[in-house]
């Protein structure tokens, strides 16, 4: 496993983890969460690069060994899409696939449906339409978990999420910065993205709506379900092995 930096469209210095060698499969984690919390910690990162893949995994700017500028200017609309090209820019890949996990998902789709990225293939994971559509309700969730950070009781739904951002060391001024700068997608767009697809989610996990109606929209996605709810389904091994299965066919 390997560490690196490089500068963004705007001079951001965002982290790289690399893991592996072979066939390049960018690797996108969650909201407040990073790579090593999605992709290393549980072995995914080393599964897919046992089976002779290079995992190359972003930590998105305000996530893991990332910056976090406090600069409004710094927070342009869809500016993760942006960064993602960048990334793809500065490695200069051609021919590789793409997989993302809630808001790794989302940005995934946002940069695929806009042509922005031309990934051979597609993960997608943890994310359904309202969590693509509706974003903004989501979005307010964050931002009243944010806003109320410290006034936030164990008997608030709100609590298992401000314990998610207090556990990650999130910056809160620059989250609340980023969710700002995050849009709706228009489903309508989904059927730009004619590369084939997994969509996986977790049995119990409907935090971004149906991930299932999310496959049904894609022109050529696949389903596959994994035990769990929402932060759990991610730490499974049958996680890794259903993407690892979807990439190796």
């Amino acid at each position: 496993m390997t560490t690196d930096h490089f500068e963004s469209f705007d001079g951001t210095r965002l982290a790289i983890h690399r893991a592996g060698q072979g066939r390049p499969v960018v690797l996108l984690h969650g909201l407040f969460s990073s790579a090593q919390m999605n992709w290393i910690k549980w072995g995914h990162a080393d599964r897919l690069a046992a089976a002779g893949f290079e995992a190359i995994m972003l930590d998105f700017r305000v996530h893991g060994d990332s910056d976090a500028p406090h600069d409004r200017a710094k927070y342009p609309e869809n500016v993760l899409v942006r960064d993602l090209a960048a990334l793809i820019d500065h490695l200069g890949l051609e021919d590789y696939d793409l997989g993302g996990f809630s808001l790794g998902a989302r940005t995934a789709l946002h940069a695929a449906t806009n042509g922005v990225v031309a990934p051979k293939r597609l993960v997608i994971g943890g994310m359904g339409v309202a969590g693509l559509a509706h974003w903004q309700k989501r979005a307010a969730f964050f931002k009243r978990v944010i806003d109320e950070f410290d006034t936030i009781t164990r008997d608030d739904p709100a609590w298992l999420s401000r314990q998610f951002l207090k556990s990650q060391g999130v910056d809160r001024v620059a989250a609340r910065l980023l969710l700002d700068a995050m849009s709706d997608l228009d489903t309508a767009l989904l059927a730009n993205v004619t590369m084939p697809t997994l969509v996986v989610c977790g049995s119990e996990d409907e935090d971004n709506g149906s991930a299932r109606d999310l496959a049904d929209l894609l022109p050529d996605a696949t389903y596959a379900e994994v035990p769990g709810n929402h932060l759990m389904s991610a730490t499974r091994p049958e996680m890794g092995e259903a993407i690892l299965r979807f990439l190796a066919a």
